[in-house]
């Protein structure tokens, strides 16, 4: 069995008699490697939830989102993708500098599934990747711990009716989204906004 469960989670599944399906469930869907119907359900996401923690222990959760196959699976046990241009706060690698403990969730709204990974990430100025995505920053590589399937139970279908405009393409200039041309934050915009 993996280390998943900590004392509060004990104390929870002892009080709803949810012990022995927790662990059943450690055993039969909790593992340590990215397997070959994982990795075709990552890198064919086109958005993703990441949650990181700051030097304080306070979390935060990001929305990512990019081309389907943004998300490279680099091999079992690692996954990379791009950060772009944000709102210059840089929370998620930010906190990834002074804590590395990240928690991902990998969703399929249109045919419910979800997939959570946890591991120990990376923000890499210099990545070999760094090429293959126009307008990125840089690269944040994710070794995993571990990795299950979630039940898909609560999940509310939706369709997606059209890509953001904004997305990175090589050959193209990205429109400047709408916040950035406010008279309030132009003295403070990087100059390569």
């Amino acid at each position: 069995m993996s280390d998943i469960y900590h004392n509060g989670h004990r104390q929870l599944q002892d009080q709803f008699d949810s012990r022995k399906l927790a662990d059943r469930l450690d055993q039969i869907i909790v593992h340590d490697e990215i397997t070959q119907t994982e990795r075709e359900f990552i890198t064919s996401r086109d958005m993703f939830f990441i949650s990181t923690v700051d030097d304080q222990g306070r979390p935060t959760v990001s929305y990512k989102g990019g081309d389907s196959g943004f998300i490279r699976v680099i091999d079992s046990k690692t996954i990379a993708f791009p950060d772009y241009d944000g709102n210059g706060m840089f929370l998620t690698a930010g906190n990834i500098a002074k804590n590395h403990e990240v928690g991902l969730l990998f969703m399929d709204f249109e045919n419910p599934q979800r997939l959570r990974l946890h591991g120990t990430a990376s923000v890499v100025i210099d990545d070999p990747l760094l090429s293959e995505y126009a307008e990125a920053r840089y690269i944040i590589r994710v070794s995993v711990r571990n990795l299950f399937i979630n039940c898909p139970r609560y999940i509310h279908r939706y369709k997606k009716i059209e890509q953001s405009e904004y997305l990175p393409k090589h050959g193209c200039v990205s429109p400047v989204p709408e916040w950035k041309k406010l008279d309030i934050v132009q003295d403070v915009l990087p100059k390569n906004v």
